[in-house]
């Protein structure tokens, strides 16, 4: 999740020379370096969920799962990216320690403050990467699930899942129930909080 950009240029090779050494997550975007905000509590809980299932189901394949700590490499943007969930099948990746550039299927929840960049630029960014398959949004505040498919003439068409659905992945030949996504998540709490914002009340913040 972005939050305010840095005032300073730099080359990827000097970003990523400052990245291996901060203790917190920057992206980075043509020069210009932005700092990740922290993730709420349902946030982590769906993609560590996501992150299980997946691993479970492509274990002794060619596919590799990764959670927000691996980036994405968009050479042709000079851009890196840390998506939430990130899967790739490509041996090309597998020589590659700090990057991935070769993803099929890449995964964001959605907060409040990063839906319209997650939908926007950043989806227009990922479709740089040719072999990305499926680019998945996950609400955190109800049980909605949105897939961008690449149909084979190139155009990315969108499949939604609700609640009691079963969300596809083509991609990986996966299926899951759309409430194990959401297992250990209250979104009873969250829509009472006011979508996942920081509630008042005693011993609610850190």
């Amino acid at each position: 999740m972005i939050a305010q950009p840095s005032h300073f240029h730099l080359s990827a090779e000097e970003y990523l020379q400052t990245e291996a050494k901060s203790p917190l997550k920057h992206e980075y975007v043509n020069g210009q370096i932005y700092a990740m905000a922290g993730a709420s509590d349902s946030h982590v809980t769906i993609a560590g969920n996501l992150f299980a299932l997946l691993r479970s189901h492509v274990r002794g394949g060619p596919c590799r799962v990764f959670m927000s700590d691996m980036k994405a490499r968009i050479e042709s943007l000079n851009t890196y990216y840390y998506p939430d969930v990130m899967v790739t099948c490509d041996d090309r990746d597998r020589v590659l320690t700090t990057c991935k550039r070769y993803p099929r299927l890449i995964v964001e929840v959605l907060s409040q403050s990063t839906e319209g960049f997650d939908r926007g630029d950043k989806f227009a960014d990922y479709q740089q990467l040719e072999t990305l398959q499926e680019y998945v949004l996950i609400s955190s505040h109800r049980q909605r699930v949105d897939c961008f498919r690449r149909n084979p003439e190139g155009l990315w068409v969108m499949h939604s899942f609700l609640a009691d659905r079963e969300v596809s992945l083509v991609s990986l030949n996966f299926k899951v129930a759309i409430a194990d996504l959401y297992e250990d998540v209250s979104l009873e709490a969250i829509q009472k909080i006011g979508l996942d914002q920081p509630t008042t009340q005693k011993n609610s913040s850190c």
